[in-house]
């Protein structure tokens, strides 16, 4: 029985390294500003790091155009630093406590540049699933080695967990391909 919960919880956390994928590609709207673009962002704050919507308030007053008000004056550089070296190609302009993000234009070299940015999560989310894997694969290799299962139900447990995973790698390779085309395509 342990063994069941552990498929279920093993199928909860490729899902959730699924799921992180999927707002990552939030972030990467190509057609207009959103203030999902600036959720993979991570600020070097009060020892810590944290996401720029702790920081300040992020709007987008116009339509290539996001602005991020940061309520301590004291981290304002830091946004601004943490946004440059994001890898999401935005360049922020400092205005006292706020900070303007123009949006670029979309020509071609911007969006493969966008492609590879989403082919870095899609195997950072792939990673992920491999690791969940991996610790599945040790836990019924232990109950095996401590009696608690045989190794017919080893086997059957490996088999359900691989292709737990192998369904994990096809969805992030299928959100990873509609995500390229939606770049592409704008």
């Amino acid at each position: 029985m342990s063994s069941e919960l552990n498929l279920n919880d093993l199928k909860r956390r490729m899902n959730g390294a699924i799921e992180n994928l999927k707002s990552e590609f939030k972030g990467l709207r190509t057609g207009r500003a959103s203030v999902n673009l600036l959720d993979p962002v991570m600020v070097d704050a009060y020892g810590s790091q944290m996401p720029i919507n702790q920081l300040g308030t992020v709007s987008v007053p116009e339509s290539r155009l996001i602005s991020v008000h940061v309520w301590d004056k004291g981290l304002v550089a830091s946004v601004e630093k943490a946004i440059r070296n994001s890898g999401i190609g935005l360049n922020p302009i400092v205005d006292g406590d706020s900070l303007r993000i123009p949006i670029p234009e979309l020509n071609e070299e911007r969006r493969v540049e966008l492609t590879k940015l989403a082919r870095t999560y899609s195997e950072q989310s792939k990673i992920a699933v491999r690791n969940v894997r991996r610790d599945g694969m040790e836990t019924i290799k232990h109950e095996e080695k401590d009696g608690a299962i045989s190794q017919d139900q080893q086997k059957n447990l490996a088999d359900d967990i691989q292709k737990l995973t192998d369904d994990a790698i096809k969805s992030i390779d299928e959100n990873t391909d509609a995500k390229e085309n939606e770049i592409m395509q704008v």
